[in-house]
């Protein structure tokens, strides 16, 4: 214990093993917190083997039974996780107290409460090369002597509310499992998780997802599962709490694939995820174009990271999609075209930011069309398996281009630029 010492200080441990022969009070209360940590452990732990053993009893048991609200959503909570492949599931608890969250003041006349950040890691058996990782917090109370899980709904304030009982304002995203009763539908290649959509709906997702499998693979030959998880909430409020962003980021955006960076063998499988306002109003051919793109993300997934530009990795999702497509790049690219055609001709590649959804929607709409010129181009003009060796060298890129363009396509990222720029010319400029 070092509180009174400066951080700088360089204390003999000596010295500190007699201070704390001195002070046996804050050794006991380590030893008391240590202690009942140990056992807010234990109860996330119960909680986790009855998800793996499918003990709905057990399950209940570590939830508080006078939180009837809460107590009723976990029924539904439990119904939902046995309804799936789970060959994984564990709690860590990394805070509790103020250093996880404030708790909302209930005038100390309650029972006893305690805050916890608790890291969950799951996975989903024949989707998930490793355990996918969350961020749950968790109210926990004492009832006489026994700590029960009594809400996740208190670690974030400015949350609508809007969970059925099951969570209401909590940090950071929600679980599908948590927006209310889920149907599950399996394809040949896909497992397709909705919430308030009829399970016709599902169905035809899987059968979207089934088909856009293939197409990604043609693109990507490189090894993959080929298999792909959907999720199809009810709104867009509800998508937005799947993705943690703002409802607004994602109107007009027909899906969204998120997970965990790649780079490493290892890392989760993403989850596609629908937009019920958008993705619905597309024909036939919408939605496999769509879904072809999504599942190529996936497919590129391992070997995708930070260092990846948007240009790059969406434009590839987009070549993917578009490979088969017989419409000339003119009514695949509409707004760029019209730029082109007005002699406005973009002087560089579209920055990432410029990929954002709370963004202009035109901007984005040309950013996603400049990233699939690039790549067509680099296709037709390098060869296609030129593309796949540039999408792979780009994840160890470091963010630096230039001389991974050069390793690859014998240019530098200016040379590229130019040659993308009189692409546009050659492909759009027509009247």
């Amino acid at each position: 214990m070092t509180r009174g010492w400066r951080r700088t200080s360089a204390v003999p441990a000596v010295l500190v093993a007699v201070l704390l022969a001195f002070q046996p009070g804050c050794v006991e209360r380590d030893r008391d917190g240590a202690a009942e940590r140990g056992l807010l452990q234990a109860v996330l732990d119960r909680q986790a083997e009855a998800v793996l053993t499918g003990d709905r009893e057990a399950y209940l048991a570590t939830v508080d039974p006078r939180a009837d609200g809460y107590r009723d959503a976990q029924r539904t909570v439990f119904g939902n996780l046995a309804r799936l492949p789970i060959d994984h599931w564990s709690y860590r608890v990394t805070a509790t107290g103020e250093d996880a969250f404030p708790l909302p003041a209930d005038g100390g006349t309650g029972p006893r409460r305690i805050a916890v950040r608790a890291e969950l890691r799951y996975r989903i058996e024949g989707y998930d090369p490793a355990p996918v990782r969350d961020v749950e917090y968790l109210t926990l109370t004492e009832r006489e002597g026994r700590w029960y899980v009594s809400s996740d709904g208190d670690g974030d304030g400015d949350g609508d509310g809007d969970r059925d009982g099951a969570s209401g304002g909590r940090r950071g995203t929600q679980q599908l499992w948590e927006q209310g009763e889920m149907t599950v539908v399996r394809g040949e290649r896909s497992l397709v998780l909705g919430v308030g959509r009829p399970e016709f709906d599902l169905r035809a997702l899987a059968d979207d997802a089934d088909r856009a499998v293939p197409g990604a693979g043609e693109a990507w030959p490189r090894p993959w599962p080929r298999r792909v998880l959907v999720q199809a909430p009810a709104t867009l409020e509800r998508m937005a709490g799947l993705l943690g962003g703002p409802p607004s980021s994602y109107r007009g955006i027909a899906a969204v694939t998120t997970g965990e960076a790649g780079g490493r063998s290892a890392a989760p499988a993403e989850r596609i995820v629908v937009n019920p306002e958008a993705y619905w109003l597309l024909g036939e051919e919408g939605r496999r174009i769509v879904m072809t793109h999504e599942v190529t993300h996936v497919a590129t997934r391992e070997h995708t990271t930070e260092s990846t530009p948007l240009w790059l990795s969406e434009g590839f999702a987009d070549w993917a999609a578009y490979r088969e497509v017989d419409r000339s790049p003119a009514r695949i690219a509409p707004l760029l075209t019209d730029a082109v055609r007005d002699g406005e001709v973009p002087r560089r590649l579209p920055t990432d930011e410029e990929f954002a959804f709370a963004g202009d929607a035109d901007r984005l709409a040309r950013s996603y069309e400049s990233g699939w010129l690039l790549c067509r181009m680099v296709a037709q003009r390098w060869g296609e398996e030129k593309l796949v060796e540039l999408y792979l060298a780009a994840g160890g890129s470091g963010g630096d281009m230039d001389p991974v363009v050069r390793e690859v396509l014998g240019t530098g990222m200016d040379g590229l630029t130019e040659s993308w720029r009189e692409y546009l010319r050659r492909e759009l400029g027509g009247r």
